[in-house]
């Protein structure tokens, strides 16, 4: 009997742990393979418009195997702290960081972004690609991720979304329900990781939602940036 969908089974946070453990090893190529390398762009984006603030302490949560972090290491930041829970996950990103040579820049650690191990207003921008939409509880994570930035700094979070016009409605959807999930079955053996991913997206609070829970989790403003016809969205919120 195959395994429910994780969004629908409790202990969604350690059944997110176990499965990005399970594909780490494939996740970069299946990334890049089924987002045909278009993930680049987004994340170039977001690192050109958090330049404008120059931080010089950035937190990566989420950070996976760290390909945002080391995107943002071209701002020359004083120190770049990626968290994660997924140790496997982490474990290939601190061998792609010893291997660029960056690890006096950045900082791989495991910890939880909805109980964060920072003190208030310890970092000047925080950032995170396509993880919040995993939290277990959305509010106390972009809680967390308000609480440790300074006044003034933002976050920018970069995150799926669904688009709403013909014929891009149409083509994702088809691509995401039945493309994606076969490739990502077959390339990373996991039963269950390519379909969470569509499913996850689905039941994630979009754009203007989305902005009203971050501010009601302590950002004074919130706006996003549609990307790639509304693929996915760039939301940035301020302290």
């Amino acid at each position: 009997m195959s395994k429910p969908p994780i969004s629908q089974t409790p202990g969604r946070k350690q059944q997110v742990q176990v499965m990005f453990n399970d594909i780490a090893g494939r996740y970069d190529l299946l990334n890049h393979l089924l987002s045909m390398g278009i993930d680049r762009g987004w994340r170039k984006r977001l690192v050109k418009l958090m330049s404008e603030d120059r931080p010089r302490r950035i937190l990566d949560l989420a950070t996976g195997t760290a390909d945002l972090a080391i995107a943002a290491s071209k701002l020359n930041p004083d120190n770049i702290t990626g968290t994660d829970i997924a140790e496997e996950m982490l474990a290939i990103g601190k061998e792609k960081v010893k291997k660029l040579g960056l690890e006096k820049t950045i900082t791989l650690m495991k910890a939880d972004s909805e109980n964060l191990p920072f003190g208030d207003a310890e970092f000047d921008a925080a950032m995170v690609a396509f993880g919040v939409r995993n939290y277990e509880n959305l509010s106390k994570g972009l809680n967390e991720m308000c609480r440790v930035l300074k006044p003034g700094s933002r976050a920018f979070i970069l995150e799926f979304s669904k688009p709403g016009k013909f014929p891009v409605k149409q083509l994702f959807g088809f691509y995401s329900r039945f493309i994606l999930p076969a490739i990502g079955r077959v390339v990373s053996r996991h039963s269950s990781a390519y379909t969470y991913l569509p499913e996850s997206v689905a039941a994630f609070p979009q754009e203007q939602e989305f902005l009203k829970i971050m501010l009601k989790s302590g950002f004074s403003h919130a706006e996003f940036i549609s990307l790639s016809f509304g693929i996915t969205n760039l939301y940035i919120g301020k302290k």
